[in-house]
């Protein structure tokens, strides 16, 4: 399938999306539309897996039986299906009763059959507790079936799910369905909701573009990007996951087996679950992934709080979009954990360096580390100018990305990009000022290729450009106070025009000549009005 294809099937779906979700709001419909995808791709890829399993064994629905193969052949081996399933995940690492696949329970919807919520219900609490050696608990925990938002009654609700469910049936019927087709179906809805949902989105979705930029900096090697891509990280972590996108890309930059495993938190239920069905969804194994619900600036996270550094676990690659600027109680107890206690606490207006912190900590010593934030951490002072000085001084801050404004669903603001190493090359700081280098759109600015490309480039090569990029020793950063404001190193100032006073004076001289001409016409109208002539001089 074509990438006009994929982007035609993530068109067809959110217009399914958007004519069916009537007074439900984005954000509710939204996790109604991606389970439903989910499970779409979850059975389909079971059921090859089956037929590839079973061989000739594998039974064809004849006549008007319309029932799933799987159906037929439970049915008919009641005593062949627990050794079944056993090889199923082996193979798979999942398994889904016949029941709750996809088109069985398209086919209830496509009937109209009263049973329908009960047995979604069911299935996807199976699919929760059962269908993994891994638990997912939790997985569908947004999707409230029982919702009056659905309807007031049993049978209203069970009749817009019959709706909601045909609809989408009918929608992707024509299209593939493998995972990098729904995979990127599942992406381009969730920026289609983001969008929708305005300032929330901010909480979840990092625009594409963004992304690419982050995942190429961390996957090239961390002490000469020039030599290019590493050949494997070990492990990959993004402690704001959201929607699990950001890894996704990091994971699409090194093929599917140049990643060992991949970790991502996330502190909001909604998006926690979006991740986890994001990386199924794009063929992830459960076996490949670990994502975490909790909170990051507490270190909720049993593995990520051994302080034995023999036994800390360390990341080759971490990416991150926290929120910005985002107000936390720091209190005493966190200023001696083992991420703070070096640095200091960052204010609790803003935890910014508190997040940049957490990351920072659990990057390996041959790792790099990229993360969004706001461009008050280059200049801000206080606590945060202390926490600067110390990175700076630690030769940690390897370069300062500054990108334009409106970029975001979440803020307008201009925001950067800090790429951070625990032993680098250089000692200087590389700034790139790639603010003025985008194409403006009537909602968000776009980056694109080009633009995209030149960031990249530019950091691998640590190349210098006037007004765009420069390399700054340690020495003028001292002089400045550590202050990293990115107009203090690479000037923006637009150099003004050459004036060529002869041919501007030429033109001046023709002017005149124009004016008394007029002025010479106009004075014989006056004469034979018998008026008097305007004068020539002032």
């Amino acid at each position: 399938m074509t990438k006009q294809d994929q982007i035609e099937l993530g068109k067809t779906l959110w217009a399914i999306a958007d004519d069916l979700r009537g007074a439900m709001n984005a954000d509710d419909f939204r996790d109604y539309m991606l389970s439903f995808l989910f499970l779409r791709y979850l059975s389909d890829n079971y059921e090859a897996a089956a037929q590839k399993e079973l061989g000739r064994d594998y039974p064809e629905a004849g006549g008007n039986d319309r029932r799933s193969p799987l159906s037929i052949w439970y049915e008919e081996n009641e005593q062949d299906i627990e050794p079944f399933e056993q090889q199923m995940r082996r193979k798979v690492h999942y398994i889904i009763k016949p029941d709750y696949l996809w088109n069985s329970i398209a086919e209830l919807a496509r009937t109209h059959n009263g049973d329908l919520l009960d047995i979604l219900q069911t299935g996807f609490k199976y699919i929760e507790n059962e269908s993994f050696a891994s638990t997912f608990q939790g997985l569908f925990s947004e999707i409230n079936l029982d919702s009056e938002k659905l309807g007031k009654s049993y049978s209203a609700r069970n009749a817009k799910l019959c709706t909601i469910i045909s609809k989408i049936a009918e929608g992707i019927a024509g299209f593939s369905t493998s995972s990098d087709v729904l995979g990127d179906a599942y992406e381009y809805l969730i920026g289609q909701f983001a969008a929708g949902s305005g300032k929330k989105a901010g909480e979840f979705y990092t625009p594409q573009q963004i992304s690419s930029i982050l995942s190429a900096i961390v996957t090239l090697d961390c002490q000469d990007p020039g030599t290019g891509k590493k050949k494997k990280l070990k492990n990959l972590l993004d402690f704001a996951c959201g929607s699990g996108s950001l890894l996704l890309n990091v994971r699409h930059q090194m093929g599917v087996h140049g990643i060992g495993k991949i970790f991502g938190q996330e502190k909001n239920v909604t998006t926690y679950n979006l991740a986890r069905m994001n990386m199924l969804l794009h063929g992830v194994k459960d076996s490949e992934f670990e994502i975490f619900h909790g909170d990051s600036l507490l270190n909720e996270w049993d593995i990520l709080a051994e302080e034995n550094p023999a036994k800390k676990l360390h990341f080759d690659a971490v990416v991150a979009n926290p929120p910005f600027s985002y107000r936390w109680q720091p209190t005493e107890v966190l200023g001696e954990n083992f991420r703070f206690k070096d640095y200091g606490l960052a204010p609790k207006s803003a935890a910014d360096f508190a997040f940049l912190l957490h990351g920072f900590h659990f990057l390996a010593r041959e790792g790099t580390m990229a993360i969004i934030l706001p461009h008050g951490v280059l200049f801000r002072g206080g606590a945060e100018a202390r926490i600067r000085r110390k990175l700076l001084e630690d030769g940690n801050i390897d370069t300062v990305i500054g990108l334009p404004a409106n970029l975001f669903f979440s803020t307008g603001i201009p925001v950067c990009i800090l790429v951070l190493k625990k032993c680098k090359k250089p000692d200087d700081v590389l700034f790139i000022n790639a603010s003025e280098h985008f194409e403006k759109g009537k909602r968000q600015n776009r980056l694109l290729p080009e633009h995209i490309e030149k960031i990249i480039e530019t950091y691998q090569y640590r190349t210098e450009e006037n007004r765009y990029s420069r390399c700054v020793d340690m020495e003028e950063i001292e002089k400045n106070d550590f202050n990293l404001n990115i107009s203090r190193y690479v000037s923006t100032a637009k150099p003004e025009e050459a004036v060529d006073l002869q041919a501007v004076n030429d033109e001046l001289n023709k002017v005149e000549e124009k004016i008394g001409d007029a002025r010479r016409r106009h004075n014989d109208f006056l004469a034979e009005l018998g008026l008097p002539p305007l004068p020539f001089t002032m």
